[in-house]
């Protein structure tokens, strides 16, 4: 691996680890702002993550080493993800070979089970409660996110998201194939179900409505702070993989250099802000659903990948 290849991979970590924050900083602020409130800084993760890392944690009697373990070796994941995900490049860095999109699926579901079991090992019958809800849905949103990544390899012959981004900006046919519509919707479905947005998910109406949080519900200090801060990155990294491979796979610099992935960054933000504004729109403009309902809402966006791979072998790409 030559100096210029590790100085990409650098930067697209440290993209990953020190713009995440900033990214759910300004979604928070911009929520606010359409519910008529100045809200938050769009700084003020950064604050909350120094604080927490400064604090000492507080572990629940009984709980065992998995407690403080897992949060890092969940951590651990994310940067993993960090470094095989195209976030800054349309072409492939040196560890992208390593997985596609299966492969960081699972990755991703690694780091949601670590997740679950530091929930389960504290005790808490709140955090268990999270982790139950949290499970009995993962039981509909993993079969869909299996479905979108067959009809992705369908489209191009293969799971590697480097070759979907280049397919897809190179043919404006292959963009706007029903196939490629429909499993572009479902995973947009499938991202408010990840990052715990309305109407699936909203941590300000407490244990009716919170699920991801109420997994942390016992966590404190250092361990709450890598705890939030893993969700950020997942958060940024779907954000990423959305906009680069399935929304607007245009615009990356395919140029194998530090200054091209600097270029690549400010495109990456304007990107992800895009995504972000029509996420806030759609909290703005639909309400919580109940509990219960969530299937229906998992449900239509496994229907909506079922229906792009009917709409490939009926219609093809083009």
């Amino acid at each position: 691996m030559d100096a210029t290849a590790q100085a990409v991979n650098l930067i697209q970590v440290a993209t990953v680890l020190l713009l995440a924050p900033l990214v759910a900083g300004v979604a928070a602020r911009w929520r606010a702002w359409t519910e008529s409130r100045r809200g938050p800084s769009i700084f003020q993760p950064y604050a909350d993550l120094r604080k927490y890392l400064r604090k000492e944690e507080l572990v629940p009697q009984g709980s065992s080493r998995v407690f403080l373990v897992a949060p890092f070796l969940a951590f651990g994941a994310y940067v993993t993800i960090a470094l095989i995900v195209p976030v800054l490049t349309p072409y492939p860095i040196p560890f992208a070979s390593t997985a596609d999109f299966l492969g960081g699926g699972l990755l991703f579901g690694l780091a949601g089970v670590l997740t679950l079991l530091v929930a389960i090992d504290s005790g808490s019958n709140y955090a268990l409660l999270g982790a139950s809800r949290t499970v009995s849905f993962a039981a509909f949103a993993e079969p869909t996110l299996i479905i979108v990544f067959f009809a992705v390899a369908v489209i191009t012959g293969t799971n590697n998201p480097y070759v979907t981004n280049n397919l897809l900006s190179a043919s404006i046919s292959a963009y706007l194939s029903p196939t490629h519509l429909l499993v572009t919707a479902a995973f947009f479905l499938l991202l408010l179900v990840e990052t715990g947005k309305l109407p699936v998910e909203s941590a300000g109406l407490m244990e009716f409505g919170m699920l991801e949080d109420a997994r942390l519900f016992e966590h404190s200090g250092r361990l709450l702070g890598v705890l939030r801060w893993n969700g950020w990155m997942k958060q940024f990294l779907l954000y990423a993989v959305f906009v680069n491979v399935f929304l607007i796979p245009w615009g990356l610099v395919a140029e194998p250099t530090v200054l091209g992935a600097v270029a690549n960054l400010g495109v990456l933000l304007a990107k992800i802000a895009l995504l972000v504004g029509v996420v806030v729109l759609v909290e703005a403009t639909l309400a919580k659903v109940r509990l219960f309902k969530i299937r229906d809402f998992l449900a239509l966006a496994f229907s909506l990948s079922i229906l792009s791979i009917f709409a490939y072998v009926v219609l093809g790409v083009g």
